[in-house]
């Protein structure tokens, strides 16, 4: 058994297969997923877990370079995009509209579904190296 770190066995393996500049989401309940694209599901009530109780956990065991978000955060969420920032120092963001970040997640390995309940609360990751 993991000591530490991730212990959800199917977000794990998807960390752990990622190479530089491979994709992987997070996101609200509510964002639809493409077809083909993993859904891994954790919501299992309102809020529960938090968009941030598993991006941070994420980020544990994950080198992150570039983020993307909607355009919208910026005014639907802004506290949602000081949390991100806070979490994520120094790294690069990239906005696009909402209407294209829901078609990127086709390109991601997966998308980590929460129990988010607030607007826009949905990211693109864009793995790092670690050498």
């Amino acid at each position: 058994m993991k000591k530490t770190g991730i212990i959800n066995s199917e977000v794990s393996a998807v960390v752990a297969n990622m190479g530089h500049m491979d994709w992987l989401s997070i996101g609200d309940a509510g964002m639809p997923v493409p077809f083909g694209t993993k859904k891994i599901d954790l919501a299992v009530d309102k809020e529960l877990p938090s968009f941030m109780d598993v991006l941070n956990n994420v980020l544990k065991e994950m080198k992150v370079q570039k983020i993307y978000l909607a355009n919208e955060i910026k005014d639907q969420n802004p506290d949602q995009l000081e949390n991100i920032k806070k979490a994520l120092p120094g790294v690069e963001i990239a906005f696009m509209p909402h209407s294209d970040l829901k078609k990127n997640l086709a390109k991601t390995h997966a998308f980590i579904r929460t129990g988010e309940m607030t607007p826009y609360s949905n990211i693109i990751l864009e793995s790092g190296v670690t050498f």
